[in-house]
Formats: C-alpha cells, structure tokens, sequence
C-alpha cells in the first residue's frame, strides 16, 4: 500500500450499552473489526496504537449513507428533495420528522458516541501505559483530544447540550444526564485546544492528524458558540471566541496553501492519485479501491447529488456518470446565488452536459428532421451531446416547449419564453418539486473509479475541512467584530482565485466522472463511449454570450465595503436584510455557498446563524409541500434519538414520560 494512511478497523471500538448502536450502526462498525482485541490491550503501546488507528474509521462515518445529505443538506436553501420519498420529512419539517426517524440523528449519535469511547480509552491509558519518551506519546494523545472534542462538536451543532461522557464507560451503566449547550461547548474546545498543542504541525502519512486540523476546528467551534443560536448565553465568550477565530484560521492559512484553480479540488482522476493529496485540505476521511478497508459502505456521497440519466433513450447508467440514486435537487438559490459569467465556481460545481453512451437506443428525428435528414435518422451518435441544461435567467425568449424538440440533444431549460422568475414553483421543465428528475446536478462528488456500474462504494477522500473555510471564518469574525475593510481581503482572496484566468477555456468541465478513463472497469455501458462529459454549457446559457478567455479575476472582487452593502444580487430584499451587519451576514452565507456548496456545511451554519427558516421558506420548496411546518422555537436543534431516551435511566429506573420529555428538546 502506498503511504496514505488507511483505516484498518483494528481499533476495538468500545461503546457503552446506553448508546448501544442499533443493528445497522453495530454491523457498520463490526463488520471489518477485528473483533478478538480484548480491553486489556489497551493497556499496552501496540493496543493503543491500534485503538488510535480504529478512531480514524470515525471520520469516515460522516460520508457514509443516507444521514450524509439528511443531517447536513436537507431543509436548506441550498437542496431540496430529489427522488426520495423516504428521508423526505428531514427536508420539510413535516410531522412525520420525529425522534424515532432513522437514517440521520439516531445513527449519527450512537456514532458519534463510539467514537468519544474509544478517545476517552485513548485519552486515560496513554498517560498510564505509553512511553512518554516515544516520538509517538503526544500525537495520541492528541488524537484522542482531537476525536472526542470533534465528535462532541458534530453532536451540538445538531442537538444542543448533550451527556458528557469525560471518562471509559466500565459495565453496563445507563444513568446519564444532559449537559448544558454552554458545558457543551466549553469541552469541545477545550479537547480541541489540548489536540492543538499535542499534534504535530506536519505528518508522513497523509490522512494523520495534524494541529492544523485542530485549529480549522477551534476556530469553527468558536465561530458557532459566538453564533446567534447561542445569544440567550454566549455573552462572555464572544469577544475571545472572535479573536480564536482569527488566530486560529490564519494560522491554517498560512499552514495549507489554496490550490491555484479551484477545480484543482475536483480534478480526481484516480484513488489516492495527485488530486487527494492538495495543499489545501486540511483534514479528510480515508477512503480508497483498497477492498480490505472500504468496511461496510465505503464513500457514498456521490450516490446522492446526481440528476437521472439513465432514462433517457439514447443513454444507460455508467461509471462515469455516477449510480444517481437522485436524493438532492439543487434550488433556484443554488443556481442564483453565483455570478455565472465571471463567477467560474459554478462551472466547475455542476454538470450541464452529458454524452450518448447508448448509440444503438439512440431516439430518432422524427417529424422534427432538421435539412440534410429523415425521420429515422438518429438525434445523436455514441460520445456525441445527448443532454444539455440551460441555466439561464428569466426574460431569455430564445426557448419554448415546442422549440426544444428542433435540438439534438435532450434539452432541459430553465426559463421558458415569457416566465416570470421564481425561487419557488413552475417553470422551464426542470428542477420543480413537481419534476424532481431533472436538475442541474452537483459535480463535486463525482466518482468514476467504482468497480462497478452499480457499486455503490465510493473510492475518493470525504473532505472534511478545507483552508477556504478558514478564509471565509476570518472574514465572518471580522465582519460580528464590525471591522467589514478587515474581512474585505479575506473575502477577495477566495472571489480572485474564483474569476477566470487569462485563457482560460470557460466551456469545459472537469470533475471525477473522468477517472473513468484511468478504471479498469473501463465505461461501464459497453458500448466504448461514457456518459461524462468534458464540455458544459457556458455559452448557451448566457445568452450565446461570444466566446472569450479574458480574465475575469478583478471583476470578481469587491473594491470596497460599500460594493457588498450596496449589492443587487444578495437577495438582502428577499431575506429582508436591512443594516450593514444584517447584510453582511446573509452576504457571508451567501459568499459560503459559493464556495462551499453542497459539502455538508449547510444546515449547521444557517441553524447557529438562524438563517435556516427565512431561507426554507423563500428558496425550497419543501416548505410548500402538504404538512410542512418549520417552527423557529423547534427545528433549529433536532430531538435527541427516541432510542437514547428509551434507553436512559435515573437511579438505575427507566424514565418516565415526563422525565424524557424533560430531557429531550423542546417542542419535540
């Protein structure tokens, strides 16, 4: 094996029966352990070392299954429901959104609770059984700081307060009392500060922790404590938590370099190659096409953001195309919210285009045979355009529904002649909560090294935090600080790197469907020709724009504050966003979207922002949907599981209903 660091599932994951995981956690943890460690050998260096390899596959949790987009996208501005009418309650707030729904918070806490067992082993025995003058004795310890402060982390930003479990759970104790949002808090950065201090500034096998990764989530944590969620009690730490912010993420800056080329994130083209290995990830999840340490679900993300494909004549379900299990629909806002001329972050966020890898299926002319051919004669050949989707502005007139059929390709427009623009509701024929087959998918996942057409074990690295957010969180703290010409560099350095550089080519596409070509598996349809495609349609959704390859890097930036307070484009009318600080921040969420869309951000930042319901309501259209009822006093923090509930007890006596009413959320 190469020296990426793999996770080996040799570390004996050690959980507590109160946060006994349920069948599917409890397979998914077992199933490539190595199950014969026994407790006491981590009582030894060579069981902790182990045990400290185990606490990685804890990362990998996060890119796993379906809770990937049902915690961290669903309900938001950025995606709405695609084809799934299961998880759907997590996007629309429905009744049916309850403590007992599955594949979202009851996973993630028995996970999440793992893992902090296993860290606490980690974080009590190395002191007592590691040679402390081994080279090793502070990254573990540090690495069991780092992965209890972590998880405890992912658990508040979406239930609040939780049990702080500090100490190895011995036997089968179920009494446990929730910890305050604020004692929450404080451990997390606690834990993440005395990982900071322990871990190394640089290791040999990518994938090990570093003191950067914990500084990335200092100041992330800091940032969500200093957040409006919070403002009922995080007076006295605001102004230190501000200051942590900046300090922190300047020093990840400066620790990882951006990538030059913001596609340079996206450009996969094989497991392990050149593309995972970029200055700018700061921490990411392990994965590979090693099959001894895929474990039960290997990265499935790219399962979730694709468009269907499959049924369309004239194309089959590919590799390179990605198994579009379809779960997330990309909003208007999404579409929106970039500058889509010099703003070249959209292009190399999203599929517009798709090529004919099924000649012999091929549709026909028809009656709408173009001069120089028949009826009979196919639209499109094997590797030739078969799907192209306009992303274009209402008040284009150049497309109607009749129209479209004189087009070779499938064409899937957004605005049709004469329609009025909607973040919510009909138009074009696509990307409606009424046609949710058809939209403008996120590329970002894309994954082309599957074994299989139908595999759904992803091979390329989960990227959990990269040196853009840091930029981003700088630029937040210094706008919560009022200091907006302060944040304006840091805002301007990721807008740069996202204009166009001087010749360079606007209309192709890169993203990981191309590692195809570099697959053993070869197309995966069996015709010699690949769904993916290496054009997108820049040119013909702005307006036939003429073609250009100047640069659009200072058009992209802002030359002064006023230029952001003062913009059209922000939506600040639709959020009803009034004072500079008011604008700022829908700016910067705006300007995180951008970025960041569709990496798992999403819900936690519009929830501590308290953003989330505004823009439920005006961007998707889950919340239109029969039942839908998104309640401010309720959905920023989602129920504690019913399982832990149900399973917690006082005094050795299982809780009554009132005492588990008591404990769980309100309003749930």
């Amino acid at each position: 094996m190469n020296n990426k660091y793999k996770i080996l599932y040799t570390g004996l994951i050690i959980a507590s029966s109160i946060f006994g995981l349920s069948s599917c956690s409890a397979d998914f943890l077992n199933e490539k352990l190595i199950t014969t460690e026994s407790t006491q050998s981590f009582e030894t260096q060579e069981g902790l070392d182990k045990l400290s390899i185990g606490l990685y596959q804890n990362l990998e949790f996060h890119f796993n299954y379906e809770w990937v987009y049902t915690l961290w996208q669903y309900g938001t501005d950025e995606m709405a429901v695609a084809n799934d009418g299961i998880q759907e309650p997590y996007n629309s707030y429905t009744s049916a959104f309850d403590p007992s729904r599955a594949n979202g918070m009851p996973e993630l806490w028995d996970n999440m609770y793992s893992g902090i067992s296993s860290a606490n082993i980690l974080i009590k025995n190395v002191p007592l059984y590691y040679d402390s003058n081994s080279a090793n004795y502070n990254t573990r310890l540090g690495e069991g700081y780092f992965m209890r402060g972590f998880n405890y982390f992912r658990l508040v930003c979406q239930f609040g307060g939780v049990p702080l479990l500090k100490e190895p759970v011995i036997g089968a104790t179920t009494d446990f009392e929730r910890g305050s949002i604020e004692d929450t808090y404080n451990l997390v950065i606690s834990d993440l500060k005395e990982a900071y201090n322990l871990l190394p500034p640089s290791v040999s096998q990518t994938g090990r922790l570093t003191k950067w990764a914990a500084a990335h989530f200092i100041a992330k944590a800091c940032l969500f404590r200093a957040s409006e969620l919070n403002d009922s009690w995080n007076s006295g730490y605001k102004t230190q938590d501000l200051d942590d912010v900046i300090k922190f993420s300047k020093e990840v800056i400066t620790a990882h370099p951006l990538c030059n080329d913001f596609v340079d994130l996206w450009n996969y083209q094989e497991p392990n190659g050149a593309n995972e290995k970029v200055t700018e990830v700061v921490l990411a999840a392990q994965f590979s096409n090693d099959a001894s340490s895929k474990g039960r679900y290997g990265n499935q993300v790219h399962l979730y953001y694709p468009s269907l494909y499959q049924n369309l004549v004239g194309l089959k379900r590919d590799i390179s195309g990605d198994r579009e299990f379809s779960r997330l629909r990309t909003t208007e806002y999404a579409l929106d919210v970039y500058d889509r001329v010099n703003d070249s972050r959209f292009w190399k966020s999203y599929i517009t285009s798709y090529r004919c890898n099924n000649p012999s299926a091929a549709p026909k002319w028809g009656s709408y045979a173009p001069a120089g051919k028949t009826a009979d004669d196919p639209r499109f050949t094997g590797g030739e355009e078969a799907v192209r989707y306009i992303v274009n502005d209402a008040g284009d007139t150049r497309y109607t529904s009749d129209n479209l059929n004189y087009y070779a390709p499938y064409m899937f427009v957004r605005y049709f002649k004469g329609e009025s623009k909607l973040y919510i509701g009909e138009h074009g024929n696509s990307g409606t909560y009424a046609t949710k087959s058809r939209y403008v998918a996120l590329s970002k996942f894309r994954d082309g090294s599957r074994t299989t057409v139908a595999d759904q074990f992803g091979c390329r690295d989960g990227i959990l935090a990269r040196s853009a957010e840091d930029y981003l969180m700088v630029a937040e703290a210094y706008g919560r600080q009022g200091k907006y010409s302060e944040a304006l560099p840091y805002i301007n350095k990721l807008r740069e790197r996202a204009g166009y550089a001087d010749g360079e080519v606007r209309n192709k596409n890169v993203d990981g469907g191309q590692a195809y070509k570099k697959n053993s598996a070869g197309h995966g349809s069996g015709t010699g020709f690949a769904v993916y495609s290496e054009t997108n349609t820049y040119y013909e959704s702005n307006n036939n724009m003429p073609e250009t390859t100047a640069p659009t890097k200072s058009v992209m930036q802002f030359a002064s504050v006023s230029d952001i307070f003062n913009s059209t484009k922000e939506f600040y009318d639709v959020l009803n966003a009034s004072s500079d600080a008011e604008k700022f921040m829908v700016f910067i969420m705006n300007e995180r979207s951008r970025e960041l869309m569709g990496e798992l951000h999403r819900w936690p930042d519009l929830a501590r922002s308290k953003q989330l319901e505004k823009r439920f309501e005006a961007f998707n259209d889950g919340s239109v949907i029969t039942g839908s009822a998104f309640k401010a006093s309720k959905h920023y923090l989602r129920p504690l599981p019913q399982t832990f509930l149900d399973a917690v007890t006082k005094n050795g006596q299982s809780l009554s209903a009132g005492e588990k009413q008591a404990m769980q959320n309100p309003e749930w």
